[in-house]
């Protein structure tokens, strides 16, 4: 304390060099994140927003370390304090290195997990569970190298203790696990729609350690944790893929002639599949049928098309319900709309 009094060199240089690798550090920060970003743009890539997000915070930390180590090294500190700051700086520069590489494997999964084909993205659960498994890697690494600590009585510890917190979290992990086999079975993505045995339906927003959230129709959240989700029969109208095949009803007056309604109901349909508007697929092509028939003074048919997508259902069902109606009454058809009491109305509504 007597020397720093006397002579304020003792501070004044370490602190200048803490201060000048900081300023220098930010400003190769700035020029190359704008580098990056001017890269980025030239070949239409996502790599600057995955390298900006990633190194954005561990760079700040790894330069103020960086300053620590030259304001050490050119100080007065009493080796017998100096010994100690070369591990701290160690410590902190390898944990901040694993969080970075964590940071970016996550940003990695989730930027381009998009883009393997058959996944639609990329679950917070597999993200998660990249980012941890590098970290606990990183962990290891510094017991080991830095600490000179070994693993095995660790791992043996943890074996021990590992059933008391396995029978704790019992729900808990059991939601984990079966998240973990939702998410990787590829039997429901990112996007699908789906709907369970119990009547909950929706569009898959995520799967996390804990829950799978849908998003209805009706634009409201419904969780459903994952063990729920592993033991239920559900629907996935995106698979085998996003095709999916409609069905009305259409009923006219029982003294039409059936030809002539069943080529008018068809000519309709697939005039349906030539309008780009109305998303009805050409093929497979549309189909009419005579089903079920007579009923209540009235001839029922049924008209079968495809469309390419669950979203698209709503509007193809209501377009081609008016292109029937508007092609009946013009040729002088009385039309009994609607025809929901019939015995295979049900099923028609289910499609």
């Amino acid at each position: 304390m007597h020397q720093m009094l006397n002579d304020p060199f003792v501070v004044a240089i370490p602190l200048a060099l803490l201060l000048a690798t900081i300023l220098v550090g930010l400003l190769v920060r700035k020029i190359l994140f704008s580098l990056i970003r001017r890269w980025a743009k030239s070949v239409d890539s996502r790599l600057d927003v995955l390298f900006i997000d990633t190194l954005g915070r561990p760079i700040v930390i790894w330069i103020a370390i960086l300053g620590l180590h030259f304001a050490t090294q050119n100080s007065e500190i009493p080796q017998r304090y100096l010994q100690y700051i070369p591990k701290t700086l160690r410590v902190l520069w390898g944990l901040s290195f694993t969080i970075a590489i964590s940071h970016f494997a996550g940003n990695v999964v989730r930027f381009y997990g998009s883009t393997v084909r058959g996944v639609k993205a990329v679950t917070s659960i597999s993200q998660k569970l990249v980012q941890v498994s590098i970290l606990l890697i990183g962990v290891a690494f510094l017991l080991k190298e830095v600490f000179d600590i070994s693993l095995t009585p660790i791992l043996t510890t943890l074996g021990v203790g590992g059933l008391a917190v396995a029978l704790a979290l019992q729900d808990t992990l059991s939601n984990l696990f079966a998240g973990f086999y939702v998410s990787v079975s590829g039997l429901v993505r990112i996007d699908d729609y789906i709907r369970l045995n119990t009547g909950e339906e929706g569009y898959v927003s995520d799967i996390n350690w804990r829950c799978t959230t849908m998003r209805t129709r009706f634009n409201s959240l419904v969780v459903i944790p994952n063990n729920k989700l592993g033991q239920a029969i559900f629907t996935n109208y995106f698979l085998p893929d996003g095709r999916m095949v409609v069905s009305i009803l259409c009923g006219v007056s029982a003294d039409s002639d059936i030809d002539v309604v069943e080529k008018l109901l068809m000519e309709e349909a697939v005039g349906a599949g030539a309008d780009p508007g109305i998303s009805v697929l050409a093929d497979p092509p549309p189909s009419v049928r005579f089903n079920p028939g007579p009923w209540n003074d009235a001839l029922i048919f049924q008209v079968i098309f495809s469309v390419g997508q669950f979203a698209d259902r709503p509007v193809a069902r209501s377009e081609v319900h008016k292109r029937i109606f508007r092609r009946l009454r013009k040729e002088g058809i009385v039309v009994r709309f609607p025809a929901e009491s019939t015995p295979s109305a049900n099923e028609s509504a289910g499609n």
